[in-house]
């Protein structure tokens, strides 16, 4: 996979994990509150997981560089 393309995955799993993890604080329906609070696993997976996307394709770039 190219470094440009695993960076953008990389940020859209953060961003997915973010937004899976903040939801329940700025949802007004107790119902899609209750949901996506049961997923707060699978935020904390999706932002390591992202995380670790971009770290990689920033430690593949920098070598490229050398």
């Amino acid at each position: 996979m190219k470094n440009d393309q695993m960076l953008l995955r990389g940020m859209a799993c953060a961003l997915i994990g973010v937004a899976v993890l903040l939801g329940p604080h700025v949802m007004r329906s107790p119902g899609w509150r209750e949901m996506v609070a049961g997923a707060q696993t699978v935020g904390w997976f999706a932002l390591v997981l992202g995380v670790a996307l971009m770290g990689v394709a920033l430690v593949r770039r920098m070598k490229a560089r050398k």
